[in-house]
């Protein structure tokens, strides 16, 4: 009987972080290990995506669809950001840094309609996770197009990806394509398959059904860099 990714975390082994400091344990959420290493975890094969055809379209609950070009995105005001990242896989990595378009100043640059306080974020190999527009508000939510100042990689996302470090990663879509506004909430690809719908690493808001505390170590067997 094959085993859903939620009930493969579930009941794996327990990696344990050592030899950290007090401050460090008070930024590293319940039940996480931390590696020094970007682990490399996707569904599906890294997407072949031509920057010259790419688009982020905007739909859903808005008043006029639009799309944006990778140009247009990037001439938006650019900013930096310093973050720690989570996986729903047990691993966190601290002080990250991302340059890209802060989600809301995106925003000022469209025409949603007052009632959508959500929206599903469309990635690669028709990956979609769901996000309150609350949450994509805080200053550190961006669509990201460099990593550690460089280019994302194909692995990692690139052309652009959004990073949402207040939850686990798998809110952070990789490939992005499209931001679909929505009046009401409905759940993503992981939502939809075992894992929590708001995903607050510091809750511990791993599954949907009972969250055990015992987490996945197959992230130490996968790439990274």
């Amino acid at each position: 009987m094959t085993r859903t990714k939620a009930e493969r975390i579930k009941s794996s082994k327990t990696p344990l972080s050592r030899n950290i400091t007090e401050e460090q344990a008070k930024r590293l959420p319940p039940g996480q290990f931390l590696t020094e290493t970007f682990p490399i975890l996707h569904e599906g094969e890294v997407p072949e995506i031509d920057l010259a055809t790419w688009r982020l379209r905007i739909f859903g609950a808005v008043n006029r669809e639009q799309e944006f070009s990778f140009e247009q995105l990037s001439a938006l005001p650019r900013v930096q950001m310093t973050d720690d990242i989570h996986c729903v896989t047990r691993w966190s990595k601290f002080d990250t840094v991302w340059e890209g378009v802060r989600f809301r100043d995106l925003l000022e640059q469209l025409d949603v309609q007052p009632e959508a306080k959500y929206v599903m974020v469309h990635g690669g190999n028709d990956y979609e996770t769901n996000v309150p527009l609350g949450e994509l508000l805080h200053d550190h939510v961006l669509l990201a197009y460099h990593y550690d100042g460089k280019p994302l990689t194909p692995k990692h996302g690139w052309p652009m990806r959004l990073v949402v470090p207040q939850l686990y990663f798998w809110k952070s879509a990789k490939w992005i394509s499209g931001l679909e506004f929505m009046i009401e909430d409905r759940p993503g690809f992981w939502e939809q398959n075992g894992f929590h719908n708001e995903a607050d690493p510091f809750r511990e808001e791993r599954f949907s059904g009972e969250a055990l505390p015992i987490p996945e170590d197959e992230w130490t067997k996968k790439e990274y860099d």
